[in-house]
Parts: C-alpha cells; sequence; structure tokens
C-alpha cells in the first residue's frame, strides 16, 4: 500500500500540489470569515446597540415608558437634592447620554427626593468669598445676599446668616437653603467723625487710634515752652479735660486729621507730643521708638 502511495505522488505534477494547497487555504479562509462574521456577531449579539438618551430633568414617571420604546432598563442607585428640579426629577445618570450599550442594559439613576436631605453648616468665618462660595454649592447650599462691613480684611467672611439669625457652624440644615454673608471690606467703606486722642498719653492715644479702625501716622514731639502753655491751657478748657493732662511731656496736644473731621477706616492719625524740654523731648522719643523692643523682652522675661 505503501509502495502504491508513493507511485500516486510520483505520478502527480507540481501544478496539482499547488492547486491541492489553493484549495486547503481557501477552505480555512471561509472558515474563518464565517467563524468571526456570522458566528460570533449570532451569539453576542454584536451591532444590535442602543444609544443612552440623556434622562436629566426628566420625571422617574416616565422612566419605564420611555426607557421600555428603547430596549433599556433602569435602576434607581441614589437619591439627592436641588432647587433647580421637582421631586422624582432625574438629576444624574449611568452611563452617561451618548453612550453605547447593549439592549436591556440597566441604566442607573440618580433621583431628587421628594424632602431636601439635612447638612451640617459649614464653617465658612474667617475664609474667602470665594471659597465659601464654593463650600456651600459642594453642600448643596444658596450664596444669598452679601453684606460688605468696614474691616481690614478684603472679602473675608465675617459672618454667616440664615433666615435672619446668626448660624453656628455645625447646625442642621436643609440642603437648597440661603445663606447669607457678611464680609470685609478691606479698608473699610464706612465714615465716621474722628474721636479725641488729645490729652491722652502717646501709648493710650496710639492703642486708642488701632482700637478706632484707624493707623498711627506720624509722631510730632514738640517742646511746649512758658509762652505756648496758656494755648494748652485754653484747649484744654475749649475741650473740658484736665488741664494737666495736657501739659505733661508724653501727652498728645493736637492731633490731624482734627476731631470732628470725618474719616475712613483704615486711614492715618498724625499725633503731636508734647515736650517741656530738649531733654524730655529724647525720653519721649526712646520710649515711643523703642516701645516694640519693650514688649519684646517683656515677653521673653515672662517666658
Amino acid at each position: 500500500m505503501a509502495k502504491n502511495l508513493i507511485k500516486y505522488f510520483e505520478e502527480k505534477s507540481w501544478k496539482t500540489y499547488l492547486l491541492h494547497l489553493l484549495l486547503i487555504v481557501l477552505i480555512f479562509t471561509g472558515l474563518a470569515l464565517a467563524f468571526f462574521y456570522v458566528y460570533l456577531p449570532a451569539v453576542t449579539r454584536h451591532g444590535e446597540t442602543v444609544t443612552v438618551p440623556n434622562l436629566e430633568g426628566m420625571s422617574l414617571l416616565e422612566m419605564e415608558e420611555f426607557l421600555g420604546k428603547r430596549h433599556l432598563n433602569y435602576v434607581v442607585s441614589d437619591s439627592g437634592y436641588s432647587s433647580d428640579y421637582p421631586p422624582l426629577t432625574i438629576l444624574k445618570q449611568y452611563p452617561l447620554p451618548g453612550s453605547y450599550v447593549k439592549e436591556n442594559r440597566k441604566i442607573y439613576l440618580t433621583v431628587k427626593s421628594k424632602e431636601p436631605q439635612s447638612v451640617s453648616m459649614p464653617n465658612l468665618i474667617d475664609g474667602s468669598l470665594k471659597n465659601a462660595e464654593l463650600v456651600l454649592k459642594s453642600y448643596g447650599l444658596k450664596r444669598g445676599k452679601i453684606t460688605y462691613k468696614p474691616d481690614l480684611a478684603s472679602n473675608a467672611v465675617l459672618e454667616q446668616w440664615h433666615n435672619g439669625k446668626k448660624i453656628e457652624p455645625g447646625t442642621k440644615i436643609k440642603k437648597g437653603s440661603v445663606i447669607d454673608l457678611v464680609v470685609g471690606d478691606g479698608l473699610g467703606r464706612r465714615v465716621f467723625n474722628v474721636p479725641r486722642f488729645i490729652g491722652l498719653p502717646l501709648d493710650e492715644a496710639a492703642f486708642s487710634v488701632r482700637a478706632s479702625g484707624l493707623n498711627t501716622g506720624s509722631v510730632i514731639i514738640e517742646v511746649i515752652d512758658e509762652e505756648k502753655l496758656p494755648e494748652l491751657v485754653e484747649l484744654a478748657k475749649e475741650l473740658e479735660i484736665d488741664t494737666a493732662s495736657i501739659i505733661e511731656s508724653g501727652y498728645v496736644f493736637r492731633q490731624n486729621p482734627d476731631i470732628g473731621e470725618q474719616i475712613r477706616v483704615g486711614q492715618q492719625v498724625d499725633l503731636w507730643v508734647v515736650s517741656r524740654s530738649v531733654e524730655d523731648s529724647i525720653e519721649v522719643a526712646d520710649s515711643w521708638y523703642n516701645k516694640d523692643e519693650g514688649q519684646s523682652s517683656r515677653s521673653s522675661d515672662e517666658e
């Protein structure tokens, strides 16, 4: 039998071998094409996809009919709150609109709850206005009216209000609530009358200037001789203050802006200080210009 088979192949030409080889290639190619383009699509239902519609803003009551017509299903996976939509409105979805999915795929929905959820009021105090707006949004709260208040901190939140009352951080509040903010205006917009600093020792006068929301400008130490004393006495009577408090070394006897003039928060006040002699002037000046060093030394000693 082996001899007959060898004899058979010896009788065949190379053209016959080539023809057989070509036939085998065609058979395998046909099988591969049938597998990828006929069998696999039939098993995986390739090509039968659905474009996910945009469901945001639609009512949950419409979903069964709306998605059913498109061969899709849905599952409510979460609830949230938005003042822009009525209850049972779709807020978010997954997969996103425009995605391609197979038929009968489940669409996961976030639906607005009937009652707004409660959240803890965040602490916005001392933060910037921009940061407060971002925090309020992340908590599902709304920024309401902004009231500016004289303060050196520009656009810093000083107070937080809800329904006409101050609200403390941590207070439970409904999502969607409106929070009003009181914010610093920087240098202060409020105009007020300049207080009296005349008749005060220099250090007390400087403290009163700062307490009034103002800054100490120039400090001028002036020697008051016997000829000028009567002027200070008359000024003390005019201001109805003790004469001794305006003629002693180290006391303020003049200020600019003057008492009662209009001034804004953050502006400077210049002070003129009594000195009864050149020696007194040096002592007053040393005491004033070295006041910061003295405070630092006292702090170190206390530590």
